[in-house]
């Protein structure tokens, strides 16, 4: 087995085992349990707009080139990350939310159309999908959590969940494509409906 494939594995199980902890939900109330890792690590598994935008990142990924596909989940976190920062320095993005469902709207029809795009257009877009969700991340953390502890948590999470989309698209590929169109298109709709909600 190698290095990659014990690193897709390890984290596909670690985002089943936490996909089985609990029912999706918009945006629960987060606690402050383990300083501030559980909250950061539930927000993107429990708020259903952030675990389809990220789920559909990976199964995106799976189209495009194999050295881009690869550093999709890491363009991931790096977008959360960036958009975390921002909210913590100040600066104000219009429209969070709405971009937020844009992402799932816009990711879900690449993942629908089985769209391969130029390496750089893409991981532009991967990035700035992710900067509104990391910024709205950012603003929920919970009052008196450990801000490194938090950003491990929702980093750790944005990584599981891209990595499983990308395995489960990898599959999909092999087997039957139009199920994966059809993933991308309940997104996309899903997207659609956080956009207008």
């Amino acid at each position: 087995m190698t290095l990659s494939s014990l690193f897709h594995s390890r984290a596909l199980g670690a985002a089943a085992l936490m996909l089985v902890a609990g029912s999706a939900w918009a945006h629960p109330g987060h606690g402050v349990a383990g300083g501030g890792f559980v909250a950061g690590l539930g927000h993107p598994l429990f708020g259903l707009d952030h675990l389809l935008a990220m789920l559909a990142i990976g199964l995106f990924s799976m189209r495009q080139s194999a050295a881009m596909g690869r550093v999709v989940p890491l363009l991931a976190v790096g977008g959360m990350l960036l958009g975390a920062g921002l909210a913590w320095a100040g600066v104000a993005l219009p429209g969070v939310e709405f971009g937020i469902a844009m992402s799932v709207l816009l990711a879900g029809v690449l993942v629908a159309a089985l769209a391969r795009v130029p390496a750089a257009l893409g991981s532009v877009a991967v990035v700035a999908f992710m900067v509104f969700h990391g910024h709205a991340h950012a603003a929920e953390m919970p009052h008196g959590a450990s801000t490194l502890l938090y950003l491990a948590g929702f980093s750790l999470a944005t990584l599981a969940l891209t990595v499983a989309g990308r395995r489960i698209a990898g599959w999909l590929m092999t087997r039957e494509q139009r199920v994966l169109r059809g993933l991308g298109a309940a997104i996309a709709a899903m997207g659609a409906l956080f956009a207008v909600g």
